[in-house]
């Protein structure tokens, strides 16, 4: 009987084999739609179909308080949080994106621990944060220390460089979705590569970042882009989106 079995299998795997030889691979090729062609970008320029949200010249991209960028506009053409004067928001409104975006904390912040060394945060949506924080020598609540969506998820990996100098958040994000009755019937999700080492693989955001309790979620449209300020004076520059709705 095994025999048999074996061998109704073998005809069955060769007749496969001999039907798969027949087909015209042509019917298995797809030209249409045609791929978008992108110039990459190198040298610290954004990819041709990138927005460009800083480039280090001006805030026109930027709101603050009251409609006015206080942070420090840098010769070297960074920013710099001006500590009380409150985080800045993009002028323009997202959905799900790619978003690149480098930042440093400020060498002369060694002394200091926990969660006052180099805070700061990128908010996808203005609500769902990527933690920045110096974490070099300084170790803090694990949801909570670089790479993490804050409260939520703790990075796959430390991958900061030394204090003062230049890191990158390269990061993938998709919005949720919702019913008509604005339950939430999909989750954001976020990847995120920190100079280049994956620390967030496709995580599922359980809702808008909160320092106390647990998360909701509640239904929203685009939003803007925040960054932090939380009282130190973190630097950024080179930040531009690609939109992947």
């Amino acid at each position: 009987m095994k025999n048999i079995i074996t061998l109704s299998l073998a005809l069955s795997i060769s007749c496969l084999s001999f039907s798969q030889q027949d087909i015209d691979p042509k019917l298995t090729e797809v030209w249409q739609p045609k791929v978008p062609k992108v110039v990459p970008g190198n040298n610290n320029l954004a990819p041709s179909d990138a927005i460009v949200l800083f480039d280090g010249t001006n805030f026109d991209s930027w709101n603050g308080k009251n409609n006015t960028v206080s942070w420090t506009l840098n010769s070297d053409g960074s920013m710099t949080v001006k500590p009380t004067s409150g985080g800045i928001t993009t002028k323009q409104k997202f959905g799900s994106i790619q978003l690149h975006i480098e930042w440093k904390s400020p060498i002369d912040i060694i002394d200091k621990k926990g969660q006052k060394r180099g805070n700061s945060g990128v908010f996808l949506q203005g609500r769902y944060e990527i933690q920045v924080l110096d974490n070099n020598n300084n170790e803090t609540y694990s949801n909570g220390q670089v790479g993490s969506v804050y409260k939520q998820s703790i990075p796959l990996a430390m991958a900061s460089v030394p204090t003062g100098e230049w890191n990158m958040y390269d990061i993938i994000y998709h919005q949720p979705e919702f019913d008509v009755k604005g339950n939430v019937v999909k989750k954001a999700t976020v990847t995120v590569l920190h100079n280049g080492v994956l620390v967030q693989d496709h995580f599922e955001i359980q809702g808008p970042t909160v320092y106390r309790g647990k998360p909701s979620y509640k239904a929203h449209g685009e939003a803007p882009i925040f960054l932090q300020d939380h009282g130190d004076l973190v630097s950024y520059r080179n930040i531009w989106v690609r939109k992947l709705d």
